[in-house]
Formats: structure tokens, sequence, C-alpha cells
């Protein structure tokens, strides 16, 4: 029973980082229509800045407890790299989408240059911070109350993501021009700015990750390409465009790499790519993926 519990909150925690990434993807394909393949780079961007923001708030005295809001608002602010890329962007939006693809792996590489010159090729790591706040007991298993954080954190921005989609009149506006881009301009949306909010937000969401993340593990060169792999294997099995698929794809690939880890840790990454195999074959849309003609 303690192995189940262990399994469960460990593919949790994993599961709500990864969401963030996935909800990132989702949101930029849904409006902009745009695969992005620099959401692993945001997600590492999040955790390097985590770092560095962390260490400078410890340096000038502030206490170990204030260093989650430390790490949320590091990631929102890092986030803001979205805007000058959006103009980059803005190029190919009516292009065919090979150039999509090309340009935001050129973002992948163009990161990766800038993570090793500014912060060495050494993976980076917090040091006793990841414990400051203790743990907690469900049954019979010590938790890290860190983890339960940062659960209650990505389920609290899903809420808010939701909220902001469904009830706000900007939210309106990013799904109306989701839809039907031409005809929102048409009425007046200056689709420009929508295509710049919505690319931060879903580079925000991504950083935001990152620097959640990286009190549990270590900031490198190789955590950009790997989430990448993760972020669409979510895609891919919950639906593209889906924000109900992001979710539901990354609670089923955080249980699974949590499982094969306890039970078979070869099988890591395998029974992540078996899931997404079968969901290819027997549900090629995804589980939430509106099928095209």
């Amino acid at each position: 029973m303690t192995e189940l519990v262990d399994v469960v909150l460990g593919g949790t925690f994993h599961a709500a980082v990864l969401f963030l990434v996935a909800a990132g993807l989702q949101l930029v394909f849904g409006v902009q229509k745009i695969v992005n393949l620099a959401c692993g780079s945001f997600y590492a961007l999040g955790a390097y800045f985590g770092i560095t923001a962390v260490g400078a708030a410890l340096k000038l005295g502030m206490p170990p407890l204030l260093f989650f809001p430390v790490l949320i608002i590091a990631g929102l602010t890092i986030g803001l790299v979205g805007l000058p890329l959006e103009r980059v962007l803005r190029t190919i939006y009516r292009r065919d989408e090979s150039y999509q693809l090309l340009i935001t792996f050129g973002f992948l590489l163009m990161f990766q240059d800038v993570f090793r010159f500014l912060w060495g090729a050494t993976p980076r790591s917090m040091d006793n911070v990841y414990m400051a706040y203790g743990t907690a007991r469900i049954g019979s298993v010590q938790v890290p109350t860190y983890n339960l954080l940062v659960i209650a954190a990505s389920l609290g921005i899903a809420a808010a993501l939701g909220l902001f989609l469904e009830r706000t009149n900007t939210g309106r506006i990013v799904r109306a021009t989701a839809e039907n881009r031409d005809m929102a301009e048409g009425l007046g949306v200056n689709a420009s700015k929508i295509f710049a909010l919505v690319f931060t937000v879903g580079c925000m969401l991504g950083t935001v990750g990152g620097a959640l993340v990286v009190p549990s593990s270590a900031a490198s060169l190789d955590m950009a390409v790997e989430l990448v792999v993760e972020a669409f294997a979510v895609v891919v099995i919950g639906g593209l465009g889906s924000m109900r698929g992001a979710l539901a794809g990354a609670l089923i690939v955080g249980l699974m790499r949590a499982a094969a880890i306890s039970l078979m840790p070869e099988m890591e990454m395998l029974s992540v790519y078996l899931v997404v195999v079968a969901a290819l074959i027997f549900k090629p849309a995804g589980l939430f993926g509106k099928a095209t003609a």
C-alpha cells in the first residue's frame, strides 16, 4: 500500500509540472496553430532562472520558507521573453507548418547555447531548500510538503486559466480568434495583440513549470529536449488543442513513469511510448481531440 501511495503521489507531482508545459503548448496551438518545439526550452529557462532568483533571495537574507513564491514570481517574470519571440513568429503565421517547426526548433537550439553561456554545461541545483517546508504524512507515507504545494499550485493555475478563457471578455475574444481569425479581425479584434498575449501566457506556463520543478531536481542542458518528448506525448494522448486533454495526458504520463520507475526502471520512457502508440492506433485524435475528416 505504501508503494502504491508513493507511485500515485510521485506521478501526480510530475504530472502537475508536465501539465503546465503541455497547457502552454495546447494554448499556443489552439489559438495560433503553431506547434511549438521550443516549449521545453521555456521549461529549462524557468528552471535555470528559478535557481538564480532563489540564490539571490537567500543572499539578501530572505527566509527559505519564502522561496516558493519567489520561484513563481521568477517563472512569471522570465516568461515575458515570449513577447520578443512572438514578434519573430509573426512572419510565419500564414505560412506552411514546416516554417513554424523550423523556427521553433531554431529557438530550441538558440536557448541551448544561451543556457551554456549563462549557466555553464554543468547541471545546477538548489541546496537545502527542497525540504524547507518539511513533510506531510498521508497514511503511512511521508511526503515532502513542497510536492503538495506544487500540485495545489498547478491545479490553481489550471482553474485560473479556465476561468480566464470562459468567463472574461478577453478570454472570449481569444476563443473567437482561435475559431476564426479572419472573422474576428473583421469584427475589430486586433489579432496581433491576442497572439502576443497567448504566446506570452503559454511561455509563462512553461517557465513557471520549470521554476517549480527545479528544487526537486537539477537544471541541465538535457532537460529541454527530454521535456519536449514528454509534452508531445501528453498532446498525442490527450488530443491536440484540448486543455482537458493536457490534464488527462499529463496524469497518464506522470503515473506511467512513476509506476515504471518503481517496478522496472529501465522501462521508464518505453512505458510512455507504448501508451502513445496505443493512442495513435485506437484514438488517433487523442482522448479529447477533434477528429478531422
